[in-house]
């Protein structure tokens, strides 16, 4: 087997990580921890789909990957809302959902269900990096002294920046790596997810402090 396969199997296995974590930590998540515990899941089963599908005959599983853009701009929009304090961050990802969702979407009409999704996952790219760091930004102008290493949110949006940060160029060039072979370039995105699923598992399994944080608000 070569070091592509076994990268690939790795990365998609990777995604019980936080499975298993949130399933170990489930009665003591927060509801925003809840909430990406069932991504997870639905992640994980994305994941089995994508493996099995080539193999009972069909080759061609992109509409699965155009649905879960769907599904990736629902659960961390949600999660990015609720977890911003600064109100003018909260309306900053409400508008960024609603870009993201109209980028899937003119993606569909001009890349097609049946091909991969890469101006969809370029836009998304864009607009969770742009996420994180306004997290982090948020995390920065606490007023209170925070461990934010022992925060689950600091992991979660670390995976989220590392993952869609590295991957926004891959995702960009897609389409020129495979008219050539995209084996080579896509370890990237396999090294990269496989590190996203364990910064996820840290965050769920990480004991939270909770400290009252009095924010900056604009």
């Amino acid at each position: 087997m070569s070091l592509e396969n076994i990268l690939n199997y790795l990365s998609l296995f990777s995604g019980l990580f936080p499975v298993i974590a949130a399933i170990y930590r489930y009665r003591t998540l927060s509801s925003v921890l809840r909430l990406m515990a069932i991504f997870f899941f639905i992640s994980a089963l994305v994941d089995t789909l994508l493996l099995i599908t080539p193999r009972i005959g069909i080759l061609n599983n992109a509409p699965l990957i155009h649905g879960f853009t769907v599904i990736i701009v629902i659960f961390f929009g949600i999660v990015y809302y609720r977890s911003f304090y600064i109100p003018s961050l909260k309306k900053i990802t409400l508008g960024a959902c609603i870009l993201a969702f109209a980028g899937i979407i003119y993606g569909l009409i001009i890349e097609g269900i049946m091909s991969f999704p890469s101006f969809a996952n370029s836009f998304l790219s864009v607009v969770f990096t742009l996420l994180s760091l306004l997290y982090f930004y948020q995390l920065l102008n606490a007023k209170e002294f925070v461990h934010i290493e022992s925060q689950p949110m600091f992991w979660i949006n670390s995976a989220v920046l590392f993952y869609f940060g590295i991957n926004i160029f891959l995702f960009m060039l897609f389409d020129k790596f495979f008219s050539h072979s995209t084996d080579d370039v896509w370890i990237i995105h396999d090294l990269t997810n496989v590190f996203a699923n364990i910064f996820y598992s840290i965050g769920l399994l990480c004991q939270n402090r909770r400290t009252k944080t009095t924010l900056y608000r604009y």
